[in-house]
Order: C-alpha cells, then sequence, then structure tokens
C-alpha cells in the first residue's frame, strides 16, 4: 500500500467509462499498481460509475461531483483514461472536466493521457481531441500519451494484459509521470516553501 501520510504526492486518476466490465478500467489499474509500488506516492481513483455529474449549465448541485474535484484540486498529478467513442473521447470524461469548475482543477497540473480502442488505429483520435482541451484549461499535457489498440485483444475478463509490450507501455505511463513531478513539480513546491519561510 502507498504512504498514506500527509506528505505523500497524491495522484488522481480518471476513469472515462462507465460500461460494466469496461477496458478503460483495466488499462488504469495497471498504472493504478505501478504508482502504488512507490510508497511516496498516494493514488485516488475517480470512478464516475453509478455518480450523478450535472449538466454544465443546469444549475445541479451534486456533493459527488464536488468530492472528486476536491481530490483533483488535491491532487500532484493527474491520469486521464477515456475510451475512444466515435472518433473522440468519452461524454463521461468531458463530464468530469465540466464538473471541474472554472478555473478548472486541471489548470497548473501535469497530467498524463491514456486511451483505449477497439480498433486497430488504437485511440489516437480521443487523444488528440483530450490534449487540445486539456491544454486549453491550462493542464500541462505530458508527452508520449499511450494509446492501446485492439484493446478486447489484450485483456482477458479478469482484466490481465495478455501483451507485454503493452502492458509495458501503460506502465510507462505512471513512472512518466513520477519521473516529471519528481524532476519538475517538487523542486518547486520546496522553493515556494523555502521563500515562505524566508519571509516569515
Amino acid at each position: 500500500m502507498p504512504d498514506q501520510s500527509p506528505s505523500a504526492i497524491r495522484i488522481a486518476l480518471v476513469q472515462g467509462s462507465v460500461r460494466p466490465g469496461n477496458y478503460t478500467a483495466k488499462a488504469l489499474a495497471l498504472v493504478a499498481d505501478e504508482l502504488s509500488a512507490n510508497r511516496s506516492i498516494q493514488v485516488d481513483i475517480i470512478d464516475p460509475t453509478g455518480v450523478v455529474l450535472p449538466m454544465p449549465g443546469s444549475g445541479t448541485d451534486s456533493p459527488e461531483a464536488e468530492r472528486f474535484a476536491e481530490t483533483i484540486r488535491n491532487a500532484v498529478g493527474v491520469v486521464l483514461a477515456t475510451p475512444e467513442y466515435h472518433g473522440s473521447y468519452s461524454s463521461v470524461i468531458k463530464l468530469v472536466i465540466e464538473n471541474l469548475g472554472f478555473p478548472s482543477g486541471l489548470a497548473g497540473k501535469p497530467v498524463a493521457l491514456l486511451g483505449v480502442a477497439a480498433g486497430q488505429i488504437g485511440a489516437i483520435k480521443a487523444l488528440e481531441h483530450l490534449r487540445s482541451v486539456c491544454s486549453h484549461i491550462g493542464s500541462i499535457v505530458l508527452p508520449g500519451p499511450v494509446s492501446v489498440a485492439a484493446v478486447q485483444e489484450v485483456f482477458d475478463e479478469a482484466g490481465k494484459c495478455l501483451d507485454a509490450s503493452t502492458e509495458k507501455r501503460i506502465r510507462g505511463l505512471a513512472t512518466h509521470l513520477i519521473d516529471y513531478i519528481e524532476e519538475s513539480v517538487c523542486p518547486r513546491f520546496c522553493l515556494e516553501e523555502f521563500v515562505r519561510e524566508r519571509a516569515a
């Protein structure tokens, strides 16, 4: 289990599918497993299954959506995982993003992207569109998004990855995010804390 202390680096993983037995969750579980191997990381999984996410402009309050937003605000880094639907990312991911407020809770945070698709070209279009949206709202979108093609052939019913190279790429998304946080985000936090202490 990861370190649950207040000093742990919190990373939020957003599951962009609510379909029973979805492959997005199976791929995201590998990211979570890789992150959890680092005891300085606390993993928070955002699973919108069964959660009411208000439509934009509806004026509807949702305590669950607010908890999602708080989890994102408290995270140092974020992984967004989506299936490719009709040439783009899922409506679930869009609703999560729309419920993160303005300015967005994703603004200024490093974001890694993971996409899955049944087709042979993978989730390239979905990831391109999602990258554009994340950049627009101020996220630091990391290079090297991971697209999993023919996902129904890559994972079995139990969620085991049947292709070693694909599993390596998915786990690599986690290590890439950790590397960025340790090299770029943590030194900035330490500097800010040093400046605050000097000013006190």
